[in-house]
Parts: structure tokens; sequence; C-alpha cells
């Protein structure tokens, strides 16, 4: 990690679109060095964010129209991945760092952000960790799972964008009122057509009641701060 990484909070969020755009624009500040380490926090208004190839799959326009239906805005994020769903009871941790050789440590980001927020869960009561879930929705080797008494949840999920001479690693932590997002999920893979579980799409609150955004909020500033130097913007 950076020795010091500047956080910014976004309350309320820029908007869907202008969230996603806001991350690209640092990643390309913090390329030509016009910036330091920053750790950008927000609460997103409620999006779908398709990957790449979810937007050239036939059934793509009706499942736009069934996110808007259910008051979600879709969106075509730049990272790789299938669609996956936020709103205002979910954080979005944007890390973005300067650093000339940042292709290097690329897989190895993904295990050790996957278990950093997978410890800033465990803090509040969640047990969590990091791993691929049966049937999960927006698959991935290192994204974070909760497990209950009955039930494991995919809880995190991760991407990154690399490029000469900086980072991004984006984490989507599911918190609060899961139900919205399975249900915008259900419709969204129905319309393309593809596989999964809905019953993998929960939240810290289901797991640990009485969970809050603020609390994990907190609970991840508290891990980065074990690792770095934070400044608060």
């Amino acid at each position: 990690m950076a020795p010091r990484i500047t956080v910014e909070r976004h309350h309320p969020s820029l908007g869907a679109a202008a969230d996603l755009a806001r991350g690209l624009d640092l990643l390309a500040d913090a390329k030509t060095g016009r910036m330091g380490a920053l750790l950008r926090i927000y609460r997103p208004e409620p999006t779908v964010a398709f990957g790449q190839r979810d937007a050239h799959l036939p059934g793509f326009p009706a499942a736009a129209e069934a996110t808007r239906s259910l008051g979600f805005e879709p969106l075509v994020r730049k990272a790789g991945g299938r669609a996956a769903a936020y709103h205002q009871g979910c954080l979005v941790v944007d890390h973005i760092q300067p650093q000339p050789d940042a292709i290097v440590q690329a897989k190895g980001r993904f295990g050790f952000y996957g278990e950093l927020l997978a410890e800033a869960l465990r803090s509040v009561g969640v047990q969590a960790a990091v791993g691929e879930i049966p049937g999960e929705y927006c698959p991935g080797e290192f994204s974070v799972h909760g497990t209950g008494a009955n039930q494991s949840v995919k809880l995190v999920g991760t991407a990154q964008r690399v490029v000469s001479g900086a980072w991004l690693f984006s984490s989507v932590v599911v918190v609060q009122n899961s139900a919205p997002i399975r249900d915008v999920l259900t419709a969204s893979y129905a319309a393309l057509g593809l596989d999964w579980d809905p019953a993998t799409a929960g939240a810290a609150e289901d797991l640990v009641p009485g969970t809050t955004v603020d609390a994990v909020e907190q609970a991840i500033l508290d891990v980065y701060a074990a690792y770095t130097e934070l400044v608060e913007r």
C-alpha cells in the first residue's frame, strides 16, 4: 500500500453515470501524476452496471428496460464481468493509485483487497471470506461472501482497471436492503438469458441484523488505517 491515502467521501452520490465517470477521471489524473493515492467512498444511486459482454447479448435492450422499470439506471462499465446491482444500501469503494508498474501485481490485488474487505465485515460480526459461491451473480474468484445459519450470500464484488502508470480497484459492498437488488438482478439475468441462483444475492444485514452502512464504512476505513495513513479530504 501507499504510505498515505487521501479519503474522499461523496454523500450524496453524484448520480449513477457521473459516479462511474468520476472513477475513470481520477484514474486518468493518477496516471499523469496529477494526484496521489485516493480512497473514494460513496453510496450509489440505484444502478445496474452491465459488463461489456452483457451489452452484446441479444437480450440486452430488454434487460436495460427491465432495470429502468424497477427504478435502477442501466450502465455499461469498462471493467469485465457480468451485471451487478447496487443502491443506497451499498458502499462503493474506489481505490485509485499511481504506480509505474501497475500491471505487475494486478492479480495479487484481488486477493489482498478481497481479504481486506472480508476483514472489515468480520469486524462488524459478519462471517465473511473470500471466494466464489455456486450460482452467484457476476461470478468472480475473489468475491467476498458471507455465511449465516442456512445461507451463503455474495456481499462484495470487485473489479479492476489498469492503465499505464496507475490502477483503479473498485468494490461494491452490499450492506442493507437486498430485496430490490435480488429483484432487479432476477429480471436482468432472465432477459440476458444467464443462469444464476437468486438466493446468492444478499446483504450484510441479512446475516447480522442491525448492520448499517455507517458501521461498515467505518470498519473499512479502520482496516485501511491499520495498513497505511489515511488523510481526509
